[in-house]
């Protein structure tokens, strides 16, 4: 069977983020027909509608990532009650000009980690209403919200024991969600 690819948009820029731990042991996790590609936003410059028409090599080689798989898997911290900045401004650029969305009908699920007993809650819901304007089909159940706490991950950043069966779970729902819609 040909290899399903899903592209890993991580919403943390921090070396030690937990979030792209969760991206890692997510992955882990996976069936070994999924191969999980992270996708750089780092670099991308801020969106202006004015580049539109010449996108930097950054904007092109982000667009040319997400055509290539055929599913996403986005994982958020929470900023202020919502999705980081950079995250935006890699969705924005993807999904321009009008009409043009790289993102549309792509398969996808979001997940989030954060120090808060919420997890990522509104994050999550920002950026599902996000999703669902650029025609992103999004797995909605079961809802991922994990605090960060001992026993997460060990200390090879794999997924810890007390939440492995639950994000198994999770991972077994997000390949039937993929594989339904590709």
């Amino acid at each position: 069977m040909a290899q399903i690819k899903i592209a890993v948009i991580v919403g943390s820029l921090r070396k030690d983020s937990f979030n792209k731990k969760l991206a890692l042991g997510l992955a882990k996790l996976a069936p070994s027909d999924f191969l999980f590609e992270h996708v750089r936003i780092d670099d991308l410059p801020q969106y202006n509608q004015d580049d539109d028409a010449a996108p930097v090599q950054e904007v092109r080689r982000l667009k040319s990532h997400i055509i290539s798989c055929q599913g996403l898997l986005f994982v958020t911290p929470e900023y202020n009650r919502s999705i980081p900045g950079v995250l935006k401004n890699a969705i924005d650029h993807a999904s321009r000009p009008y009409g043009k969305s790289v993102w549309k009908g792509k398969p996808a699920a979001v997940v989030g980690v954060s120090v808060s007993a919420a997890g990522t809650a509104m994050a999550q819901q920002h950026l599902r209403n996000i999703l669902a304007n650029l025609n992103v089909p999004t797995l909605g159940q079961p809802e991922v919200f994990i605090q960060n706490n001992d026993g997460l991950f060990t200390v090879d950043d794999e997924i810890g024991e007390a939440s492995r069966a639950f994000l198994q779970g999770w991972m077994d729902q997000y390949v039937a969600w993929v594989k339904k819609h590709i």
